[in-house]
């Protein structure tokens, strides 16, 4: 009797030690699975679009919801960091927490649409893509404060950022989409089944080296999805002052091309999908335009509040931000609970906060490396400096 009664405490005293919202989300039932109806897209040169109905699993839903909420976070950190002149240079941002860019729908859906062998290609919002292509929090953070642990060992800050399969991170406007057809034309000529992204935004979208881009992925058939995110405003211009059409899906003209809701991150992920499909069909390129926004000025040098109200803002704040759709969705469907997402939240915190104090504690890289890694397995060679006199080894 007194062995039983031992036990039984020891049961009950291993309860009481954990939280008791654990303990809840552990005793609670969750559906496995959950059917959403999503916004239709608007479709230009095709037949039929993406499905107007998905299924969400428990399983994807906490993990979109970590990953967007990862991306908030970090870039909420950055933004800090950045404010305390921990961050130099030019940052550009691309999340929704309070005044910042509302994109992480767009990063997190594209990567749930397409395989990890496929390709992706941007402009100097790249953070969030960085991420979703794989690399860590600490290996962001510290490239963004200039430390040897940096994914780009300390040296391309916040606009050059790389990962395997993911090309940056450009910081001329609009020059990384002949590049993403570029990547395309590699897939197609080494008969591999992949794709490229190639994206830029509404302010890139009148360069005239985008037109030449779309002309020569239609002749090629090039496994290209040309990306437009469009968030209104091109630095501090509305599209409406600086776009005579602004169906941005409809400017490939021959290349086929959708409109999609880039605040849900479902519909970005059912979009890419398609988009995906239809390359890898060999029916050649097709063009996506992501209807998202910014809080935040184009960067940190940018309040955003000279050319657009701030009732405007908060609209679009109340109605569209993607996290709490998403969490809406999985609350009302019990693929989630509150108390299950909220632990999700204080574990998101935590790994940025660890991240930032390895990318400030981090040593920067020494000068005598600045001219490493220039190129890829080549035996070294000296670098001219600042002046003929001054030189550093390069090392691959």
């Amino acid at each position: 009797m007194r062995k039983m009664l031992a036990a039984v405490s020891r049961v009950l005293s291993g309860v009481a030690q954990k939280p008791a919202s654990r303990v809840l989300v552990a005793s609670r039932h969750f559906a496995n699975d959950a059917t959403f109806e999503i916004k239709k897209c608007d479709l230009h040169r095709l037949e039929e679009g993406p499905p107007v109905t998905t299924v969400l699993t428990r399983e994807d839903g906490l993990k979109y919801y970590r990953m967007m909420q990862t991306v908030r976070r970090m870039e909420l950190k950055a933004d800090q960091l950045y404010k305390q002149k921990i961050i130099r240079g030019f940052c550009h941002l691309c999340d929704g927490q309070t005044l910042l860019p509302m994109q992480e729908a767009c990063c997190v859906g594209l990567e749930a649409g397409i395989n990890p062998t496929d390709h992706l290609i941007t402009a100097y919002r790249a953070h969030g893509f960085t991420f979703t292509r794989g690399l860590s929090v600490r290996e962001i953070l510290a490239e963004l404060t200039g430390r040897r642990g940096g994914c780009a060992k300390g040296k391309g800050g916040s606009m050059h950022m790389y990962a395997k399969n993911f090309y940056g991170g450009n910081g001329i406007v609009g020059a990384q989409v002949p590049l993403g057809a570029g990547i395309a034309l590699a897939c197609k000529y080494n008969g591999k089944d992949e794709v490229c992204l190639t994206l830029y935004g509404d302010g890139a979208a009148n360069q005239g080296q985008i037109f030449e881009a779309y002309n020569m992925a239609a002749l090629w058939k090039l496994p290209c999805i040309f990306i437009c995110e469009n968030n209104r405003y091109g630095m501090g211009t509305s599209v409406e002052r600086a776009a005579a059409s602004t169906d941005y899906y409809k400017r490939g003209d021959f290349i086929p091309g959708l409109r999609v809701d880039g605040m849900d991150i479902l519909c970005v992920r059912e979009a890419t999908k398609f988009a995906a499909a239809y390359c890898r069909s060999g029916k050649g390129p097709i063009l996506m335009e992501l209807q998202t926004y910014r809080y935040h000025g184009h960067s940190m040098s940018d309040p955003g509040v000279s050319y657009r109200t701030r009732e405007e803002i908060q609209e679009v704040r109340s109605k569209s931000d993607p996290i709490m759709l998403l969490k809406d969705r999985m609350v009302n469907s019990n693929l989630a609970s509150v108390e299950e997402l909220k632990e999700i939240d204080v574990e998101v915190r935590k790994e940025i906060e660890d991240a930032a104090q390895f990318a400030t504690a981090d040593p920067e890289p020494p000068l005598e490396e600045l001219g490493y890694h220039i190129y890829c397995n080549d035996p070294p060679f000296e670098v001219r400096g600042a002046n003929q006199w001054i030189k550093f080894k390069s090392i691959s």
